[in-house]
């Protein structure tokens, strides 16, 4: 028998957004390669196409990475909270752009998204679980 050693709860949560993190940069990488993306950049007709919607979008995209160093720093009530309140939101937000992207071009999002959405999903679900100090 091979031991089985407890995972800290914290290990987990950064795991998780580490790997969440890992697939939004997968999706937007490979949304280089649908038809007419290229295009769309160095025309500026996309929806990043301000200054203000490339902060905005900055200011979202950087949560799951700052995640997964808070996941491992935060005090667990703060930790456990900020997890279910961005692990919602991100999860939300990626069911809405799976059902948003279903098209032959962008089955790929649709995967990733699911699988997004199933990762922050269980970022929510562990930090609802989060274990209680056992008192003595």
């Amino acid at each position: 028998m091979l031991e089985n050693p407890k995972v800290n709860i914290k290990y987990k949560l950064a795991a998780l957004w580490t790997t969440t993190t890992f697939c939004y940069l997968y999706g937007d990488y490979f949304e280089l390669y649908t038809p007419e993306k290229v295009d769309s950049l160095i025309s500026g007709e996309n929806v990043l196409n301000s200054p203000t919607a490339l902060l905005i979008a900055s200011l979202i995209m950087v949560i799951p990475p700052l995640m997964i160093v808070l996941s491992l720093m935060l005090k667990p009530l703060i930790n456990k909270w900020l997890n279910i309140i961005f692990g919602s939101v991100f999860t939300l937000m990626m069911v809405l752009i799976a059902i948003g992207s279903l098209t032959p071009w962008y089955s790929f999002y649709v995967f990733l998204a699911i699988v997004e959405a199933v990762l922050t999903a269980t970022i929510v679900w562990y930090a609802l679980n989060w274990p209680r100090k056992e008192q003595i």
